[in-house]
């Protein structure tokens, strides 16, 4: 088990459920912070302040010899439960080839960028209870084909839109995605909350991890051994 598993595995236990996806990183900010000490943590980090373009790292691990860079995605089908006398109401988000093709986004983010930052990498974490994510399609072909992250899929090279997505759906996700790397989705299992009369909707939930960083062959598990204990 990888350093970030260890984390959303401690994390689940903490937090099995969060309010939002701000709730989320704060979350899992905090838990990275409390595993390592040595390093300092930012939320929201500029990518690139000199450009008019706004983009920013959820999450940003350093201790000024290395990196660790973290997106995240949290996407909610209905649930309803108190857990720990705190109650919880997700909603349906829907749009869910929205969410597919905003996550494979970050994922390109990351691998830019880590260019030239051959000690440091990137996680990609996506956590759902929505099962259409992990889940294959029931339609032999739809709009969003090339941005699937079903589990067991190899995701890489230039991902593109069927020719059938709506302007409302690309608006503003116009642009093809391009990944330098091959993934393989695995999905997780983050927790799956006991069904009872108080509880409704969707309980299993789950997360796909990317691991991120410029060479192919870097021992990710080494490395985070070695950021950890600078």
């Amino acid at each position: 088990m990888t350093m970030i598993e260890q984390i959303m595995d401690k994390l689940s236990r903490l937090r099995p459920v969060f309010h939002s996806e701000a709730d989320f990183q704060h979350s899992l900010a905090w838990q990275f912070h409390l595993e390592n000490s040595n390093l300092k943590t930012r939320l929201e980090y500029p990518i690139s302040p000199e450009q008019e373009k706004d983009e920013d790292l959820d999450i940003l691990l350093f201790n000024g010899k290395r990196e660790i860079a973290i997106e995240i995605k949290y996407k909610t089908a209905p649930f309803f439960a108190p857990i720990d006398g705190e109650l919880f109401l997700l909603k349906n988000q829907g749009a869910q080839d929205q969410g597919r093709y905003d996550f494979l986004k970050d994922v390109q983010r990351l691998e830019r960028y880590l260019t030239d930052k051959p000690n440091s990498l990137g996680y990609a974490i996506f956590l759902t209870n929505d099962s259409s994510y992990w889940s294959p399609s029931r339609n032999e072909s739809t709009v969003c084909d090339e941005f699937r992250i079903t589990e067991g899929r190899k995701i890489s090279g230039t991902l593109n839109w069927g020719l059938n997505a709506g302007k409302g759906t690309i608006r503003k996700r116009e642009t093809p995605i391009n990944l330098r790397h091959t993934y393989e989705c695995k999905w997780h299992e983050y927790l799956n909350v006991d069904k009872h009369e108080y509880v409704k909707g969707n309980t299993r939930f789950r997360y796909l991890l990317f691991g991120i960083h410029t060479q192919p062959l870097v021992n990710t598990s080494a490395l985070t051994r070695e950021i950890k204990t600078d």
